[in-house]
């Protein structure tokens, strides 16, 4: 039993002194009769708390930066009105910063042995599972002057997904693909790839190309045209390790490198190719295989959303490793890490060629803005020294990369903006040359 500001009001204006009884209980030790009779009828007409029963539904996921609107529904079975004050208590990222208060506070009127509904509107801040606390409930008598207040625990999750922000891009991306698939044949050679039609040749096209037998037929020489091949394998690897935690325009570089991902594995799935998912730092964190076109970009975003980045080094050999067992067949093999020189002349330029030999490799990364705009910086001392150092830290990030090219590996450095579409360019490069 709590009293309220109106009945502490009350005892001051009468000089009553306040006090606290055992159990916890606060209440007036010395009232005048007419006060002390008001407040026990108070307390008595409040509804009791811990009997009320409280139940949940509503969204179960949302995307990073949408709302979500979970309803708690509060049965009264006492045969008291319920005029109550509620907190419906989640964690701090699962509102927009001071919005908490008022998101998670209601009040409401149930009549003796109905129920009513109230919604609590979450806009997540985080990815990752955002679980329920507890439900706080304060319920007052007709005067105002007593409150009883208990906890429940009504357990209900929200799984705050990756956003998605580069899918803005598909469509543009998918009238390219149409070009290349069979909309306009291309010439290309290589196992593995489908055979479209014959053409007259024209100079500059390879002689392997040439179809004798249909150049037999007729008074000109007829070259084979291909399309690239459909049901291609594609890996995503995403790399969990330290080098993913560092934060590029206010967001972590896996988050990026996940909304790339994504783009690439919603157009390869309309080319027809089969992409499956692996995130690993020291041990496996996801992994996402055969998956129908239908159920593919679900099954990402819904692996994606706990990742988080760990603080520990990529074990490289583990890494590739894995990345073998899980594509046996020769596939595109896309990595998503970072271009650091040290991660990468130590780590995975070692086991590079284990993976090159088998598989076709590309290597995505985010690079900071931040870092170009301190290199084109003038005008004082400080400037001249940023400067300078990011024009090092560029020369060592091109140097990097020039490496991995040498072993054959195709690479895309972008900032967080342009990576998604930057990746999905490169896999389109890959296919009209035939080289998937």
């Amino acid at each position: 039993m709590a009293l309220t500001g109106r009945a502490a009001l009350l005892a001051a204006l009468g000089s009553v002194p306040v006090g606290l009884l055992d159990a916890g209980w606060t209440g007036v030790l010395a009232v005048n009769a007419p006060l002390a009779v008001a407040c026990a009828c108070d307390y008595a007409l409040a509804a009791p708390v811990h009997r009320l029963g409280l139940s949940r539904s509503g969204d179960t996921s949302v995307r990073l930066g949408d709302t979500a609107d979970v309803t708690l529904t509060v049965t009264n079975p006492s045969g008291r009105p319920l005029r109550a004050r509620i907190r419906d208590a989640w964690p701090p990222s699962s509102w927009q910063p001071g919005t908490e208060t008022d998101a998670s506070r209601h009040r409401l009127t149930v009549p003796a042995g109905e129920r009513r509904r109230l919604t609590t509107r979450l806009r997540p801040t985080r990815r990752g599972d955002r679980r329920a606390d507890r439900v706080t409930v304060r319920s007052y008598g007709p005067l105002g002057l007593f409150s009883r207040q208990g906890t429940h625990q009504v357990p209900w999750t929200v799984r705050v997904l990756p956003p998605f922000t580069s899918r803005k891009h598909l469509p543009s991306k998918l009238a390219r693909l149409r070009e290349l698939d069979g909309r306009t044949s291309v010439l290309t050679r290589g196992e593995g790839t489908e055979f479209d039609s014959l053409r007259d040749y024209v100079p500059g096209d390879d002689t392997r190309s040439i179809d004798w037998r249909a150049t037999a037929r007729q008074s000109a020489v007829a070259v084979r045209t291909w399309r690239p091949e459909r049901d291609r394998h594609i890996l995503l690897v995403l790399d969990t390790g330290r080098t993913s935690a560092g934060r590029v325009a206010d967001a972590p570089r896996l988050d990026a490198a996940m909304d790339a991902a994504l783009l690439l594995a919603a157009l390869a799935s309309r080319a027809g190719d089969r992409v499956d998912l692996l995130a690993y730092d020291r041990r496996v964190r996801a992994l996402v295989q055969g998956r129908a076109a239908g159920m593919l970009l679900p099954s990402l975003v819904n692996a994606m959303a706990t990742l988080e980045a760990e603080l520990v080094e990529t074990d490289a050999r583990g890494l590739a490793a894995t990345a073998l067992r899980t594509a046996p067949r020769r596939s595109l093999l896309v990595l998503l890490t970072s271009l650091d020189p040290a991660p990468v002349e130590e780590g995975l330029l070692p086991v590079l060629p284990q993976l090159t030999q088998r598989h076709t490799v590309l290597v995505a990364s985010v690079a900071d803005p931040y870092v170009a705009r301190m290199a084109a910086a003038r005008g004082s001392t400080d400037a001249v020294y940023e400067a300078a150092a990011a024009a090092q830290a560029q020369g060592e990030r091109q140097r990097t990369a020039e490496q991995l090219r040498r072993q054959g590996v195709t690479v895309v450095d972008a900032t967080p903006d342009n990576l998604a579409p930057a990746l999905a360019d490169a896999y389109l490069a890959l296919k009209a040359a035939g080289r998937l």
